[in-house]
């Protein structure tokens, strides 16, 4: 049997009970065992990886603002872009650095849809580090009204199978054959990093989501293994319940407020984490992690490049900064974690400030001016 991961750490008895606040929301999650990220002279060494689109725009943003409150991480940066075939040694460079660092910070590489593009170095990134738990958290956050108020749930998703193998082939002229891999081993083993997350987060309740009335063989094995491993949960308080996909996506529209911890397959956790970043402002404003037994890299939680509003500085680097918040959580940096994530959220409040995707006309240099004032 797969050993629990002990990547979170357990709510504290004076937090028990108590309504998580947005100033706490994503820098929940700590460095996993035993394994420790580099650090050289009290200063922690973390991979970077701008990425495509607004990448290099909201990651200059975290850099500016972590020199700005003196955090104790240098970056090794590595302008990968997956515009291009050529970068793929500069990829490498970038991977040998993650290996080494064991934690990374990056934005989105653009994937090209073309059938001669290269396969989606996001993809290979969480395959070949085993990845495998990416974590997007959404919640409503004060200051930024939406059409829905008090949602708060959190979607685990695995990383590393399902439809995203990358198994697929032209069998006869016109028909392709597309294999969806589903194991025993990595179903368990993200059912219990969900379990454990509700635990050690104060949450209350896991919805497993799948397709299993149609794909009985593949999605039926991630489901009976979701409801095995919620039955040695049971008497942690944990409930559990399980919801098709396409329900999944009315229910959320309609009623967020009924979700808690969401567990699901690869592909239904890319479309629900774009649904749930609608439902609380957009891509701007959602945070997300990717954590693995060795690894962690930390991301926006709605995986957008958004190449039309490049170079334009009019991006939206919430996201980024509180996924960086996440980061400093895992490296044990919970003070400078705090100061950042309470002065995002703050500046979202206190409604100033805001670029256009929050109907405003601030620009990122702005928003990131803004949060550099509101540090402690």
């Amino acid at each position: 049997m797969f050993p629990k991961p002990q990547l979170l750490r357990p709510a504290t008895s004076a937090l028990a009970g108590q309504a998580r606040t947005a100033t706490t929301l994503g820098v929940n999650i700590s460095r996993p065992t035993p394994v420790v990220p580099t650090k050289y002279g009290g200063v922690y060494s973390v991979t970077l990886i701008p990425g495509d689109g607004v990448g290099k725009e909201i990651t200059q943003s975290v850099e500016e603002i972590f020199e700005h409150a003196n955090v104790p991480v240098e970056f090794e940066k590595f302008n990968v872009s997956g515009d291009t075939t050529e970068d793929a040694a500069l990829f490498k460079r970038s991977m040998d650095s993650l290996r080494r660092n064991k934690v990374g910070l990056k934005g989105i590489l653009y994937t090209p849809v073309e059938r001669s593009g290269h396969t989606s170095w996001n993809v290979a990134m969480r395959q070949q580090l085993d990845i495998y738990a990416s974590v997007v958290l959404c919640k409503s956050v004060p200051g930024f009204p939406t059409r829905h108020r008090d949602v708060d749930f959190a979607i685990i998703r695995e990383n590393t199978e399902g439809e995203y193998s990358g198994l697929e082939h032209q069998s006869s002229p016109g028909v392709v054959e597309s294999l969806k891999i589903m194991t025993r081993h990595k179903t368990e083993r993200i059912a219990r990093f969900a379990f454990d997350f509700a635990i050690k987060n104060g949450r209350k309740h896991v919805t497993a989501v799948h397709k299993a009335n149609i794909m009985k063989l593949g999605d039926g094995l991630f489901l009976n293994t979701c409801r095995r491993v919620a039955e040695e949960y049971k008497d942690s308080g944990i409930t559990f319940s399980d919801m098709i996909v396409d329900n999944t996506s009315m229910q959320l529209v309609n009623r967020p407020q009924q979700f808690d911890v969401m567990v699901m397959p690869n592909l239904y956790g890319s479309i629900v984490s774009n649904i749930g970043a609608a439902l609380v402002g957009g891509p701007g404003i959602v945070p997300g992690a990717n954590i693995g037994r060795e690894y962690a890299l930390f991301e926006p939680g709605c995986r957008h490049v958004a190449k039309d509003i490049e170079g334009q500085d009019v991006a939206n680097p919430s996201a980024m900064l509180l996924s960086a918040a996440m980061m400093l959580r895992h490296l044990g940096l919970d003070a400078h974690a705090n100061n950042i994530a309470a002065a995002t959220y703050g500046v979202i409040e206190a409604g100033k400030i805001r670029t256009p995707d929050m109907g405003g006309k601030n620009s990122t240099t702005d928003f990131t001016q803004a949060v550099m004032k509101a540090l402690k």
